[in-house]
This record gives C-alpha cells, structure tokens and sequence, in this order.
C-alpha cells in the first residue's frame, strides 16, 4: 500500500504550473533512467495548460521526447481540433513544440459516435502500448496529471458515475450534469500508476478540498476521493488562497 496523500501548497497559480511542470520533468527523468520510457497521462485545464507551456520550453534534453508516450485521463465528445478538446489543448500548449514522434502520442477518440467503442479501442492501445494483457491488471503509468471540480469531480469521473468502481480500463459514463457522455480513465487504472499529481486552483473547490482530503470518505459524491494509488505517489499541489479556504495548509 502507498503511504497517505503528500500536500504541497504553493503561493499562487503560477507557481502551481511551475511546480507541475517540475513534477513532470522529474518523473521523466526517473522512468527513462529506470525503464527507458515514460508514460505520462495528461490532464484539461488552465493549470495543465501553463505548465504544458513551461514544459515545452524546458532546456534541450530535459525530458527524452522519444522515450516518451503521451495518453490522457479523459476527453469530451468533440472532434480534436475543437476548442474544448483536451487534445487540442495539449497540441497547441506542449506537443506541437517538442520533438515527440507521432507514434508516441495516443489521443482518446472524443469524435467517435459511439464512445463506448472508443473506450474500448482505447483500452487495447493501452495494453498494446504498455505491452500488457487486457484480461490481467492495469497498465500501470509513470505519472497521471489530474485536476478537480468544485463538486469533487476528477478527469471525467462525476458525482454518482456507474464506473467508480469498474474493472474497465477505460469508460465512456453519462454524466446527467453535462448530458453528455465523456470518456474516462477509470479509477482502477489511475491507482495503479507509479505517481498521481492533482494540480488544484480557484477557492471556489475549498469544501470538496476538505472532504477530499479530511472528510468522511463517500468517493460517490467527491470522486476525487476514489483516487488513492494502491502503489504509487500521491500528491496534491494546492494554491495558497484554496488551502486556506479549505483549512488544508
């Protein structure tokens, strides 16, 4: 078993990018010097965003782009040159200006019509790219990015979702909030991996901070609470102002 959550609360929102973009570097670093890749899942947003940007511009040789295979924690049901596209988001921030080869890059198919298909088309490039059976356990990534919603949500797992408790690697849940569907890695993947970083900004997020991280556990209604790797880091890097609001600093 992994040891309880490490807090880490920074002063501002720049800082939370700087020190993401760190996080990343460093995990990189690490799974190429012990495995010879990195296999990283991106998170949506504007903290992720920045810190994509700070990474992008990174000193030559700081991370080994050909080492490296690029996946994400979740995805909207839109085509990926869309604005809401967690893909795009990603391109236009990080992946368009480093050398990453375009084999290593595996976007979730938000364009898909039938997203429950995609969920599983994803599920068997994972075990390709990992070079594991989809009948055994999860794939296990070097480093998982997440954010958190006011309500407690994380990647696209929502109060209430059916898959909180999957044994799909990968769903496509409807999220009645939204009245959509999104694609979703499913918390039995995220809590394999080796490292999971939550970037987490904005005081509108300090009560289901709390809870999170100190209140009754109920992951049905703060999903974030459902994230809690069985062998792996987890860390939560926290605005000042929200630590504050949340009584966590």
């Amino acid at each position: 078993m992994s040891d309880g959550p490490r807090v880490t609360t920074v002063p501002g929102v720049d800082s939370l990018a700087r020190v993401t973009a760190e996080r990343f570097i460093a995990a990189a670093a690490l799974a190429v010097r012990t495995r010879g890749v990195f296999r990283v899942a991106l998170a949506g947003g504007t903290t992720p965003a920045r810190a994509y940007e700070i990474i992008a511009a990174a000193p030559s040789g700081a991370v080994q782009w050909t080492e490296t295979h690029v996946f994400w924690g979740d995805e909207r049901p839109v085509p990926p040159d869309h604005p809401d596209s967690n893909y795009r988001m990603a391109k236009e921030a990080l992946l368009s200006r480093v050398p990453l080869p375009e084999g290593n890059v595996h976007r979730l198919r938000g364009e898909a019509q039938d997203l429950e298909a995609a969920a599983a088309e994803y599920a068997e490039e994972l075990a390709y790219a990992f070079g594991v059976p989809m009948a055994g356990a999860p794939p296990r990534f070097d480093l998982i990015l997440l954010g958190m919603g006011p309500e407690g949500h994380t990647a696209s797992l929502f109060p209430a979702s059916p898959v909180l408790d999957s044994r799909a690697w990968v769903a496509a849940p409807f999220v009645p909030a939204l009245g959509m569907r999104r694609l979703t890695l499913t918390p039995w993947v995220i809590n394999a991996a080796a490292a999971v970083i939550f970037a987490v900004s904005g005081t509108n997020k300090a009560t289901a901070l709390s809870v999170v991280l100190s209140g009754e556990r109920q992951p049905e209604r703060f999903p974030a609470q459902a994230i809690m790797p069985v062998d792996g880091r987890l860390e939560w890097l926290v605005e000042a102002e929200l630590a504050r609001a949340a009584g966590v600093c």
